[in-house]
């Protein structure tokens, strides 16, 4: 599979949100996701306008999806979605509803298993409830909280290799990356790698002579798409 670029749309503000999207696109980015705090804040609207002003692009809205599942992903998927995240703590009915929903309204779910017990088996249960793609995640409230206790920050990292071992459908690792770690993601065996927005260009990091975030992520996604085929789904 060819390593895919997705922006997260981590804004509380559309037009900001359509503003950045459109900056995204013009350097190369594969995928838009309505992050989180975006569909706080816009809900279906947010959906829809990302819609309708880039037709075609893959749209990940990130629900978070914990009950309620067939009528989240309905709602999503007429709004527009092509992508929706049912998280792994939910009940496996839920995760189902989901899965269903995405099978009627031709919508792929993402399973995302952010505070599993055991993060690889959360990822293949994922799997088998019928995900399309697993989601490894390690919280932002969790690293916080860890390195406040002066402790390591967890990274999905440290168990990506095994998440990736364990399932067969694609692989995204988000939580915490620097620009580096989530251009590197590919080596792991994952092809999905997210970008944060606002996104944070370290000094010496892919940044151009004159600082133009455009460029800058223009050179990240090039970096990207320049690894070439990411073996998936060989376990």
């Amino acid at each position: 599979m060819k390593p895919v670029v997705q922006i997260s749309l981590d804004l509380t503000n559309i037009d900001e949100a359509l503003e950045t999207a459109a900056l995204a696109m013009r350097a190369g980015v594969d995928w838009l996701e309505v992050g989180t705090p975006l569909i706080l804040a816009e809900g279906l609207h947010g959906v829809r306008k990302l819609r309708e002003a880039f037709p075609g692009v893959p749209l990940v809205a990130d629900l978070k999806t914990m009950d309620g599942g067939y009528l989240e992903a309905e709602m999503m998927a007429k709004a527009g979605a092509t992508h929706v995240v049912v998280m792994a703590r939910a009940h496996a009915e839920t995760i189902k509803c989901v899965v269903q929903a995405g099978r009627d309204f031709g919508v792929k779910v993402m399973g995302d298993n952010m505070v599993c017990p055991d993060m690889v088996a959360g990822a293949k249960w994922l799997e088998d409830l019928g995900c399309d793609y697993v989601i490894h995640h390690i919280g932002y409230d969790e690293r916080r909280g860890i390195a406040a206790q002066g402790q390591r920050m967890p990274s999905p990292l440290d168990q990506l290799r095994e998440v990736v071992q364990a399932v067969r459908v694609p692989v995204q690792a988000v939580g915490g990356l620097s620009l580096e770690q989530a251009i590197r993601c590919p080596e792991y065996g994952a092809p999905l790698v997210v970008l944060g927005a606002p996104l944070t260009i370290d000094a010496d990091a892919f940044r151009t002579a004159d600082g133009d975030l455009e460029s800058s992520l223009r050179l990240i996604c090039e970096k990207i798409h320049a690894y070439g085929d990411v073996p998936v789904g060989q376990v």
